[in-house]
Order: C-alpha cells, then sequence, then structure tokens
C-alpha cells in the first residue's frame, strides 16, 4: 500500500484511474482519505472518510481504517474538505469573453473561437467545475466540437451538455447585433434564427441533429445585446412550447433566457426546464416556477464586474445602463426565489468574466439568501438533478462518476475557500493537485 500526500500528487499526474494505459489490465483502485467529506445528498459533512475509486466510478464510501484501503494506493486528502466535482449550469467556454466591441465576435473565425475554449475548458476544470452547461455560442456547433474533443481525451475539460447555438428572433438577445445594417453577418452566426412556431421546430429538429444536447431559447431581450431590451418579450408561450415540444419529442428540453417578468412567464406556462437570469422576476412567476418545478439559474455575480470592468473599459453606454437597471433587481428576486423554496441551479454566465473564476459566486448567493450549504448543493446535487444526471454524479456515493475537489478550511463557514482548489479529480482521473502542479491561481 502506497501513501501519497497531497504534494506527491502532482507526481502521479500521469496516472490514469481509469486504468487507460493497458486495456487488458484490471482497473486501477485509488482511495482518496478525506480530512471532511461534504455529504450533499444528506446536508451534512462526514470526518475523516476513505473514498474507494474503481476505474471512473465510486465504489465505496466509509469511515477511514487501516482496512478500508484493502490493498488500494491512497491519497491522502486528509488536510482538506473534499466536495463533490462542482456544477455550473450557465457557462459559455468558445471563444473571447466580453469586451467594449459589439463586433468582436466577426472577429475571429470558428476555428480559433474552438481553440479559446479549448483554454476556457482547461481552466474551469481546475477551478474545480467537473460538468458544466454551456448555453450557447454565436457560431453554431463550436461547442459541439470542444465537447467531443473532450469526451476523446483530446484536450482536458469539464464533461459538458451544450446548445449548439441559440435559438432567437431575427435582431434578437441571440443575435450579433449594433451593427451597421448592410453588414453581412455569416450564416454559422444566424442557424438557430426562427421567427415562427414552424422555424422553431425547424431549428430545434437541425440543431439536435447538430449534436446539441438540449435547447437554449432566447425569451427576451439581453443586457449584454444592444438594440434589445431585457425586459421586453421576444417570444410568444406557443412559440416557446413549440421549442419545447420539438424538443421533448427528442428526448430533450429547453432553457430560456428571461430576464423580464412576462417572459419569464411565458417560458414557465410553456414548459421550459430553466429560467436563466430572471433578471425582472416578480412574485406571480415565482409562485409559477414552484407549481411547475421550473429551475432558476440567476448570474447573480455578473453585475458587479461588468459594472467595474465595463466602466473602465468603456463598455457601450448602453449595456452599463441595463446591466444597473438589471443587478439589484435579479438579486432581489432570486431572495424572493429562494424564501419560497423555488429550485435552484448554480450558473454564472462565464464568459462575461474570465473563465476559472465560477466561484466567485458563491458568496453572493450566501449574501442573496441561501446557506452556505444550499450554495454547494445547488452546484452539485441539485445541478444535477437540473440535468436529470444525478443518477450519475452530483454528489460523493457508491456508483457514481468519481468527481471530487479538495479544497483548504470549511466551505460551510466561508464559501469563498471554494475559490482556493488544491485537487481535482474527474472521472476518475487525476487532473491537478498543489502545490507542484497547481489547479487555480486564486490564492
Amino acid at each position: 500500500m502506497t501513501h501519497l500526500t497531497i504534494k506527491a500528487l502532482a507526481a502521479a499526474l500521469a496516472l490514469t484511474l481509469a486504468g487507460a494505459s493497458a486495456a487488458a489490465a484490471p482497473a486501477d483502485v485509488v482511495v482518496v482519505r478525506a480530512g471532511h467529506l461534504v455529504d450533499v445528498d444528506n446536508g451534512r459533512v462526514l470526518n475523516d472518510q476513505a473514498i474507494r475509486i474503481e476505474g471512473d466510478r465510486i465504489t465505496r464510501v466509509e469511515p477511514y481504517s487501516a482496512t478500508s484501503t484493502g490493498g488500494a494506493r491512497v491519497l491522502d486528502w486528509s488536510a482538506y474538505t473534499v466536495l463533490p466535482g462542482l456544477i455550473d449550469l450557465h457557462t459559455h467556454l468558445v471563444g473571447d469573453i466580453q469586451s467594449d466591441n459589439v463586433a468582436a465576435p466577426l472577429m475571429s473565425t470558428s476555428a480559433r473561437d474552438a481553440l479559446i475554449g479549448v483554454r476556457n475548458a482547461r481552466d474551469t476544470l481546475r477551478a474545480g467545475f467537473t460538468t458544466v452547461r454551456d448555453v450557447g455560442t454565436y457560431r453554431a456547433f463550436t461547442d459541439v466540437a470542444l465537447r467531443n474533443a473532450i469526451n476523446d481525451g483530446i484536450v482536458e475539460g469539464p464533461r459538458m451538455f451544450v446548445a449548439g447555438t441559440y435559438v432567437t428572433v431575427s435582431g434578437g438577445g441571440g443575435e450579433v447585433t449594433g451593427l451597421a445594417p448592410d453588414v453581412q453577418v455569416p450564416a454559422d452566426m444566424r442557424r438557430g434564427v426562427a421567427n415562427s412556431e414552424a422555424e422553431i421546430r425547424q431549428r430545434v429538429r437541425e440543431l439536435i441533429a447538430g449534436g446539441a444536447d438540449f435547447i437554449k431559447l432566447i425569451a427576451t431581450g439581453a443586457v449584454l445585446a444592444s438594440g434589445t431590451e431585457p425586459g421586453a418579450p421576444e417570444y410568444s408561450e406557443a412559440e416557446i412550447r413549440a421549442a419545447v415540444e420539438e424538443a421533448a419529442l427528442h428526448g430533450t428540453f429547453v432553457v430560456a433566457h428571461a430576464h423580464g417578468a412576462e417572459g419569464i412567464k411565458r417560458a414557465v406556462r410553456a414548459g421550459v426546464r430553466s429560467i436563466e437570469h430572471g433578471s425582472y422576476l416578480d412574485d406571480e412567476g415565482i409562485a409559477l416556477m414552484k407549481k411547475h418545478g421550473t429551475w432558476l439559474v440567476a448570474d447573480v455575480y455578473n453585475g458587479d464586474y461588468i459594472e467595474e470592468i465595463g466602466r473602465r473599459d468603456g463598455w457601450p453606454e448602453e449595456i452599463l445602463r441595463k446591466n444597473k437597471e438589471t443587478t439589484q433587481t435579479q438579486r432581489d428576486g432570486f431572495a424572493k426565489a429562494v424564501k419560497a423554496g423555488v429550485r435552484i441551479g448554480f450558473g454564472t454566465d462565464s464568459g462575461v468574466y474570465p473563465h476559472g473564476q465560477n466561484a466567485r459566486q458563491f458568496a453572493y448567493m450566501v449574501r442573496n439568501g441561501q446557506t452556505p450549504m444550499q450554495a454547494i448543493s445547488s452546484a452539485t446535487i441539485s445541478a444535477a438533478k437540473s440535468l436529470g444526471r444525478d443518477a450519475q454524479f452530483g454528489s460523493i456515493a457508491v456508483g457514481k462518476s468519481a468527481d471530487l475537489i479538495a479544497v483548504p478550511g470549511d466551505p460551510l463557514a466561508d464559501v469563498e475557500v471554494l475559490r482556493r482548489v488544491e485537487a481535482v479529480i474527474a472521472q476518475g482521473k487525476l487532473v491537478c493537485a498543489a502545490p507542484d502542479n497547481r489547479c487555480t491561481d486564486s490564492h
């Protein structure tokens, strides 16, 4: 039996816990000794636990003892708190982050966007986010290519569920806007444009055929899309329902970008899985979401980033105005939704801010009504439930994917420690470990 300290983990990075080095060899067996284990299934913390991993699966969780190792390799994380790999339900890994230039998406190729996505995926994984739901890219299907490259082991990144592109009205919140009227936007940036129920159904079919895992529909205007207003609906309830029905025929679901109160209610009544942003969520909308079991995925950190960086870098005044109008209103609605018992999923809108800083949002969720355990659950077991994958991942439990992170200190006392990820295991593979192969640079 070999005992490895956290300092020695970097030397073991070549080890693939799934035993991929030889197809005929038995899967390597590893026991992670967790000083503290956050059990999100039961809302508690367990001390000095042994997590047994065989291949890419957890096969046993029990109090640590000499006999619990059973001859396995032991990774000593006894100085750390161990949590399930985190899940961000609202990311944009492909392409550059938001800037002051509304034409910026036109100044990059699809190949460059995908390659930037490789870096963004790596930064996200090493920040402890082992799964993401990537909710749209301007250049259609570049997210599918990135997901497939990760799945094939070509690049390092989180497990991805992707939308393919946005389903949006012409000139709406999912379009590249703010350009001169005679500028031709490339066809691959308009693959999701649909202006009727029939066109929406066709776009849903095309996106799923192209490899999308789910559908992202833009139900209202957007803060970051010039010429659109976040409070204004852009699809009727019948049109949103057409997308939901068509997606269901293909065994998947629709998530709705919806800031405005009316757009939120149309989307909920139409049957979407989640409301993204929810900036003007009102009491009637909260009641509807509670009734229908709709998830709220609200990026309650982003407003501060946009205000600070947007003013520093001279972002368009229209965007800064819309951000100011929505930021506190969104947080107030989020707090009401938490109090009312609406299902909450963790989603940050990474790509507006630099990737790898996703965990900054935990503190904002706690300030706006969640307990630390609720915030952590929203990024683990609850997020997995929203994806319909809670039997596969989202908690440290027998039979689930071996997705684990180690952090110093107690995240239930201070959620900010989630920004200091010291080690990551994703699907049974050791990704990084401090100090020699540091996971994040936020120390």
